[in-house]
Order: C-alpha cells, then sequence, then structure tokens
C-alpha cells in the first residue's frame, strides 16, 4: 500500500536558483520510507532491537522539474515487492495540485547488523506491508556499466559528517559529492546510482570521471587507478543532465 506525506520547499533545501536540490529531492524520498515504515512498526528503533537495517543498492530518479521555495508538495511511497532478502519501492513527487514532478525506482537490501550480510525476509520483516502495483516507467538496469575512458581526480578522505545512523556514508552523500564534478548550473534528468560497498569513517575516495554529451559518470574508487586498470568502486553515479 503506498504512503504519502505532504510538505512544503524550504530555503534550507534550495539551490542558489530556488529550486529544490538533487540531493534534497533523494533525502524526501528517504524521509518517506522511514516515515511508511514507522507507521507500520518498523522504525529504526524497532529495526535495531532486532538487529536488522534496510541498506539501499540502487536508485533510478526521473526528474522533470524542480519545485522552487514555498510550493508545496506530496511525496510518495510505492512498496511493490518483497522477496529473499529484497525489497524493491518506487516514489513520486508531485505538486498539491498534482502536477509530476519525479518519479523513482529503488531496490533495497535487509541486511544483519551483526554480520552486514543481508538477511532473509521473515513474517516478522514482513509484517504490516502490502503491496501495490509498481509504476509505470522505463526502467533501467540496476548494475551500471563503467565505460573506459574516464579521467581520475584528486582523492577526499571520509568525514564524520557524510555519515548517517548506521555509520557508513549516507546514500545521498555520494550523490551531493558527485555533484562537485558536474557542469555549473545542468539541470540533472535522470539519475542512476549503484552502491557497491559500504564506505566508512576515513576510508579514502578515489573519483574517477567518465564524461559524455550531456552524461557525466562519477565512479568512487577505493583505490588509486590508471588507464586500463579495473575500478573497484564503492558507487557509481550516473547523471544525464540539461543546461536551460
Amino acid at each position: 500500500m503506498s504512503y504519502s506525506f505532504a510538505s512544503r520547499v524550504r530555503y534550507s533545501e534550495i539551490g542558489p536558483d530556488t529550486e529544490l536540490t538533487l540531493p534534497a529531492l533523494l533525502n524526501y524520498y528517504q524521509d518517506c520510507t522511514t516515515f511508511q515504515s514507522a507507521s507500520i512498526g518498523h522504525d529504526i528503533y524497532e529495526l535495531e532491537s532486532r538487529h536488522r537495517a534496510w541498506v539501499l543498492n540502487s536508485w533510478q530518479v526521473e526528474v522533470t522539474r524542480y519545485p522552487r521555495v514555498g510550493e508545496e508538495i506530496i511525496i510518495t511511497t510505492i512498496p511493490y515487492d518483497l522477496h529473499g532478502f529484497l525489497g524493491l519501492r518506487n516514489f513520486v513527487m508531485e505538486t498539491a495540485q498534482g502536477e509530476r514532478l519525479s518519479w523513482a525506482n529503488s531496490i533495497w537490501s535487509n541486511l544483519s547488523t551483526l554480520t552486514g550480510y543481508p538477511e532473509r525476509l521473515n513474517e516478522e520483516d514482513l509484517s504490516g506491508y502490502v503491496l501495490d502495483e509498481k509504476l509505470d516507467m522505463d526502467y533501467q538496469p540496476r548494475k551500471i556499466a563503467i565505460p573506459e575512458g574516464w579521467e581520475a581526480f584528486p582523492s577526499f578522505a571520509i568525514q564524520r559528517h557524510h555519515l548517517d545512523t548506521h555509520r557508513h556514508v549516507n546514500n545521498c552523500q555520494y550523490v551531493r559529492m558527485a555533484e562537485d564534478y558536474l557542469p555549473d548550473d545542468c539541470k540533472v534528468r535522470r539519475l542512476r546510482v549503484e552502491y557497491k560497498k559500504q564506505a566508512l569513517l576515513g576510508n579514502v575516495f578515489y573519483p574517477l570521471i567518465h564524461k559524455e554529451e550531456g552524461g557525466t559518470m562519477v565512479i568512487f574508487n577505493t583505490a588509486e587507478a590508471k588507464p586500463g586498470d579495473r575500478p573497484d568502486p564503492y558507487a557509481v553515479v550516473e547523471t544525464w543532465w540539461e543546461i536551460p
């Protein structure tokens, strides 16, 4: 069953153009997930008591328009499949008047916080969830193929402000960091992210950047790489954008 909440775009969520930023949009989607889970008895404290956590595997986010400061918006999440250790969810952001601004697909893994490995969903994990029909959208593959022809950029270490309640780099932080490699004033229309390894405090990211017309891929590699090396990423962030 879908779950929605209403909000209003805040000044703290906008960029220089007075529009909602892409990381803020992702935070709305992530918040919607936690609100829905809490509404059926699975808040972060309940999950913690059972040594479980939902960790994001991949995003596909489509954006037609970013709402402006003060606009009223409605955010919806639609859980549509639960099997094995995976949970699949759609998201939608629309205006109070029904204009669809963005929609998304996401794949999550249910982990044991004791072992760090996926755990098959049991009756307790599934209780309260009612599945709905998935959105009609152009679903892209979960895995992102890494092309040849990337350029290495200076490395940097993970700081405390990058971490979330699981003490690893929050999924939105990868997107926030990837934005530093995009053209000025571009508008991301499609975002895909594949999360491959958990990054912790003190880990070092070695960015590898691949550019093409209207697109930028940011590979946050685990080690220094040279042309011809096969990347070993923490995460891969693919964006397709336009410059208004």
